[in-house]
């Protein structure tokens, strides 16, 4: 009697061992019809499929189709590996990594980081402290056309020259520095600056000295940091010796410098200082200043949740004004680009004026806005009508097409026509510039991607962001299945449609669906708009904002993202400081009472016992209907009218004026009537 060998048949894409052959493979989602045709029994050769033959003999070598198999795929693995991209060309090549190369310059008595000077310079790890320096130079030089004629020397962050790995003698590499510095590539931070400084040859300074007001233990403590430089030696950061008198050089000052003020501990109201036996002029640096920006290893890859860490403990320190105030340094205040905007059609305005050939994001903003009737309004823009242009634009941007999903959680979809406009760019541009040139950010984005721009692995997305109700309801089904053999049917149901995304696969477990949702609402969101989301990045790098926002995340990103808090009575009342007539005055008293006629006409406000809200009644006064995240410049105020019975203001002052009024329920009336019968800045 023969015996027939049975030999299970395998996916011709995956291996995978298939008991039954079905439409689709359970495990990659690859297409089975080639194996339709094919006996249960048989098994796919390399190059198709073919029936065993009744008479095989048993003495024939078991597996044979599975070394096939395994034999083709090593060879599509080769092939492969022989592409000019992926994985495993990459490994093959060089290894390239980012650092971060600025400049430093004197600044009074202090070498000093220059701010908005600092670069990413590509280079081997392997590489030692000459070849850095060159390179640093010549990238400097190709994106700075004031560089001054060298030589330069490369510099650590705590001003000493980088000759040895610090704290020990061995001779400077990229790789050894990483090391012992325990960060990734991407958060080191190295300066060039003139040799003529560094050594103190040249007393000249390109700026004015500073008046620095700091506190006896600070003072103490940066004397400590010069004192463990002075006395260790010099060969543990360079193997250079100096002069004696260089320890009074720039960037090595033991002593308290002139413009220095100290004051007591009691008057230093800054946050605690750490452990300072613990702790060096260079930890210190790197810990406050390293920049955060990507993690990498072999490639960049996402911040991982260590580097989120540290950026929270750096911004302990920095404030969203301090942060926004550094991006607007570049703004020229003595030159100007124009807006003609008309409020029927803000969006159409704004698109020409930032489309302007002239028109450069570097320049204040001149904003003149037309009635009607196309008669300009009167008065010269000192910040009021700007900010009231990107307060409006900002509302208008939400409802563009570019935008998909609920208000407050909106992301950036592809559109044909945007892309040919090339309005993803525009758009990233306009709330860069509505966020540093004073105006408010947009407050509509969806977290998940302002965390894919600032560079953050959080992704977090629910069904309910997707309006599309086909898609929505395929999600919602793989989601409600409740075991296995139900998740199995809902994926068969919409391979297609998973396949698409490339989320199709085997489930072994029904918490395999938790993955597949979530993996194609990444793809939804993020993947198949990557395209437009890069152009859009584009347009948010003017004035340094996207990069700002990447070193900063825990501060920016609520610029972007919709907040649930609103504006409260207390924080206006706060915010509006009154300019009251002397003390004992007749008219000091009837300011008096307009105060608390204001105070309560907030609480109804925020209680929507009004005809307007706190925002309508911010926007009346300053331009704006939220806090910017620059801060208000001038700060707001409040005076009062003898000669009007109805509310007024100069919004680019950013003063409120309020009617004398003798009873309560007058002067709620006729600040209702006043602020909704004003067409913008305040006047009626």
């Amino acid at each position: 009697m023969v015996c027939l060998r049975s030999v299970n048949m395998f996916c011709p894409f995956c291996g995978n061992n298939l008991e039954q052959v079905t439409r689709f493979c359970l495990s990659c989602g690859g297409s089975l019809e080639c194996l339709k045709d094919t006996d249960q029994t048989g098994v796919p050769s390399a190059q198709g499929t073919s029936k065993q033959p009744e008479n095989a003999k048993q003495t024939e070598q078991p597996g044979r189709s599975y070394k096939l198999f395994m034999e083709y795929r090593n060879s599509k693995s080769k092939e492969k590996q022989s592409f000019n991209c992926g994985k495993g060309r990459l490994k093959q090549e060089k290894r390239r990594v980012q650092i971060n190369i600025g400049m430093m310059s004197p600044q009074g008595v202090d070498l000093k980081p220059r701010r908005g000077k600092t670069l990413p310079l590509f280079t081997d790890p392997e590489v030692a402290a000459p070849a850095i320096l060159e390179r640093a130079v010549q990238k400097m030089k190709a994106f700075n056309k004031d560089m001054d004629e060298g030589p330069y020397v490369l510099l650590y962050p705590d001003c000493s020259e980088v000759v040895n790995v610090p704290g020990s003698e061995k001779p400077f590499t990229l790789a050894e520095y990483k090391k012992d510095l325990g960060k990734a590539y991407a958060r080191i931070t190295l300066f060039i600056c003139l040799e003529k400084h560094f050594r103190g040859g040249d007393d000249t300074s390109d700026s004015d000295s500073d008046i620095v007001i700091t506190s006896r233990s600070t003072a103490e403590f940066n004397q400590a940091d010069t004192v463990v430089f002075e006395f260790e030696p010099r060969n543990k950061s360079t193997p250079k010796h100096k002069p004696e008198n260089e320890g009074k050089a720039l960037g090595h000052s033991s002593t308290t410098q002139p413009g220095q003020i100290v004051i007591s501990d009691a008057e230093d109201m800054g946050p605690p200082k750490t452990n300072t036996d613990k702790t060096t002029c260079y930890s210190t640096y790197t810990d406050l200043y390293a920049p955060c920006v990507e993690e990498e290893d072999e490639e960049l890859v996402a911040v991982n949740m260590t580097s989120l860490l540290d950026t929270e403990m750096e911004e302990m320190n920095i404030t969203l004004p301090a942060i926004i105030a550094n991006l607007s340094q570049p703004i020229d205040h003595g030159r100007v680009s124009r807006f003609n905007i008309s409020r029927a059609n803000v969006w159409d305005g704004a698109v020409r004026g930032f489309k302007r050939t002239s028109y450069s994001e570097n320049c204040d903003m001149l904003v003149k806005f037309t009635d009607d009737v196309g008669v300009f309004e009167e008065g010269i823009d000192s910040g009021g009508p700007r900010r009231e242009l990107l307060s409006l634009l900002m509302k208008n941007l939400k409802d563009r097409p570019i935008f998909d999903g609920p208000d407050g959680r909106r992301f950036l979809v592809y559109n044909a026509n945007a892309v040919r406009e090339d309005e993803y760019y525009l758009a990233g541009k306009m709330i860069a510039v509505s966020v540093v040139h004073g105006g408010p950010g947009p407050h509509f984005l969806s977290e998940d991607l302002v965390h894919y721009l600032a560079g953050q692995p959080s992704f977090k997305a629910t069904v309910d962001l997707i309006t599309d109700e086909e898609v929505g309801k395929a999600l919602q089904e793989i989601e409600n299945a409740a075991s296995v053999d139900a998740l199995r049917e809902m994926t068969m149901r919409h391979s297609t449609m998973l396949q698409t995304a490339g989320c199709l696969r085997h489930v072994a477990s029904v918490e395999g669906k938790n993955d597949i949702v979530s993996d194609y609402l990444q793809w939804y969101i993020i993947g198949r708009n990557s395209s437009v989301i890069e152009r859009f990045k584009e347009g948010l790098s003017a004035l340094q904002f996207l990069n700002a926002l990447q070193q900063h995340p825990t501060l920016l990103a609520p610029v972007l993202c919709h907040s649930e808090k609103r504006l409260t009575a207390l924080e206006l009342e706060r915010l509006f400081k009154p300019d009251l007539s002397p003390p004992g005055s007749n008219r000091r008293l009837r300011e008096s009472q307009t105060l608390g006629y204001w105070a309560d006409y907030l609480l109804d406000c925020e209680e929507s016992q009004t005809a307007v809200s706190l925002e309508d009644v911010l926007m009346f006064a300053t331009g704006l209907t939220s806090l910017p995240p620059s801060g208000f410049e001038p700060s707001p105020g409040i005076e009062f009218l003898d000669d009007s019975p109805f509310p007024m203001a100069n919004t680019c002052s950013n003063t409120l004026k309020l009617p004398l009024l003798d009873a309560y329920n007058a002067f709620k009336s006729q600040m209702d009537f006043g602020m909704q019968n004003s067409p913008g800045f305040g006047c009626f």
